[in-house]
């Protein structure tokens, strides 16, 4: 999650690639090159591949025209992601004519939507592999290594990758991913993530706990426990959430929810940090916040997309919850936990959306005021109920006039929340230079808003207690005074 001055900035937050490295294993010959698109899952799933490659001769590179081996993890989420890999594709190709034995593969959501048709769509693209198939890559590099195109988009009904110990990519060796659901049941109208990630499994959380501790000891300070909907863990032995009515006395009896992982990781590490992404409103329950406010080591701030603010709105995306349920959620949360932060997902523009929609959809983020918030204006994604139901019948003039509405919403909310920060101190994690300047330091608060400091002795993976002085709209400027007990 990133925080930006300019909201424009953030909405295109989702789409920016990273290229991913690790250290070298000297005993490896070949050279991966892997840019990761989209949401955070994205991101630890090619720590996962990484891995997997590691074990099969790859060291990875930034290098583009060194890589013996290029793969571009995609998300479908909205057209213009898509596009954006399409254009590097194109990339690729240029840097393909002169090093002719490179492979390109493409993997993650967009692979799962398109299936065999990339490989007609994009000459270029030798392999295809959906999430759940990481663990045939190397059946699937043998493939294209004898000069056939090679395919992979089976969905599994488990967790797939529990086993798999991630390598950490350009890690900061400060803060980590670790996935422990996969999938979603929810089906909003609007999203293709139930075609490209299927239905929801989730990871043993004994297995969970024995990565949160090994990250402790390699000196992590800070993880953040991802699914596309994390409030719907449930752990009962394994298999797909929707037959846990299948299951035995005994494993309901002795099951995990969300609510209860979070305490496990919680009172595992007491001086690690805890973050978790995403939720869905119609899924958390009061006993996650409440977990939240008994463990101080679990930070202060709930990623909670609404994506609308009107009823008429919410039904046709198939959101199980209703404007009134989203403000008791919200009210629960102002009165369990007073200082968490809350940020949001929204979606301008749905089909047969009215002034009226927009307008419930601005009072309802009055009423909250964000912390700071990912907005969008819609897109039709093939294969969704939306694309297949209704019109997508709202000009795009309209959508960008109401999007720059939302966005100067949230801008002044932004403010208004980092304003609240102000003459108090607040514990800082530091993760490393500030971007601006060279005597900074930049790091986080348990709200999750960047705060910046000047260096002094601190040094990076460092609790730091910092007095905040001033603030803009997305950043907190302050002065270290000590550091924290939690060192």
């Amino acid at each position: 999650m990133t925080s930006n001055e300019n909201m424009e900035k953030v909405i295109d937050e989702n789409q920016q690639g990273n290229t991913l490295t690790l250290e070298s294993n000297d005993s490896n010959n070949r050279k991966l090159y892997i840019e990761s698109y989209g949401c955070q899952m994205n991101f630890s799933d090619s720590e996962i591949v990484a891995s997997i490659l590691a074990k099969e001769g790859f060291n990875t590179t930034k290098n583009l025209e060194e890589a013996d081996l290029v793969l571009v993890n995609t998300c479908s989420i909205r057209e213009k992601a898509e596009l954006t890999v399409r254009k590097r594709l194109e990339k690729f190709n240029a840097v393909k004519k002169t090093n002719p034995g490179m492979k390109v593969g493409v993997l993650g959501c967009m692979a799962e939507r398109l299936k065999n048709k990339f490989l007609e769509e994009e000459k270029i693209v030798d392999m295809v592999v959906g999430p759940d198939a990481y663990k045939d890559l190397p059946n699937l590099i043998k493939e294209i290594d004898e000069g056939r195109n090679a395919v992979n988009v089976i969905l599994s009904k488990d967790e797939t990758y529990g086993d798999v110990a991630p390598v950490r990519l350009n890690s900061n060796g400060v803060s980590a991913f670790v996935s422990i659901t996969r999938g979603c049941d929810n089906m909003c109208t609007f999203c293709v993530v139930p075609f490209t990630r299927g239905r929801e499994r989730s990871r043993n959380p004994q297995s969970i706990l024995e990565e949160v501790n090994d990250l402790w000891d390699k000196g992590f300070k800070e993880i953040t426990l991802l699914g596309q909907n994390v409030d719907s863990y449930l752990w009962y032995g394994g298999g797909l959430k929707k037959d846990f009515e299948k299951a035995s006395d005994m494993q309901k009896a002795t099951s995990v929810n969300f609510a209860k992982l979070l305490e496990l990781v919680a009172r595992a590490q007491p001086k690690m940090r805890i973050r978790f992404s995403t939720s869905n409103p119609q899924d958390m329950t009061l006993d996650v916040i409440e977990a939240m406010a008994a463990h101080e080591n679990i930070c202060n701030y709930i990623h909670l997309p609404v994506q609308s603010g009107s009823n008429r709105i919410l039904k046709a995306m198939n959101r199980l919850h209703s404007r009134e349920e989203y403000f008791e959620l919200i009210d629960n949360i102002r009165k369990i936990i007073p200082d968490c932060a809350i940020s949001q997902d929204m979606i301008t523009g749905f089909p047969t959306e009215t002034e009226e929609d927009h307008q419930d959809t601005l009072s309802l983020m009055e009423y909250v005021k964000y912390d700071f918030g990912f907005m969008f204006a819609y897109s039709e994604r093939p294969g969704t109920m939306a694309a297949r139901k209704l019109y997508d019948d709202v000009p795009e003039k309209i959508k960008k006039r109401r999007l720059s509405e939302i966005i100067d919403f949230q801008q002044r909310h932004s403010l208004y929340r980092t304003q609240q920060h102000l003459g108090k101190i607040e514990e800082v994690l530091i993760e490393g230079p500030s971007k601006k300047s060279d005597t900074h330091w930049k790091g986080r608060n348990s709200q999750n808003t960047v705060v910046v400091f000047p260096k002094k002795n601190y040094k990076v993976g460092e609790f730091v207690n910092v007095k905040i002085n001033e603030c803009t709209s997305a950043t907190l400027i302050g002065e270290a005074i000590e550091h924290s007990k939690n060192n």
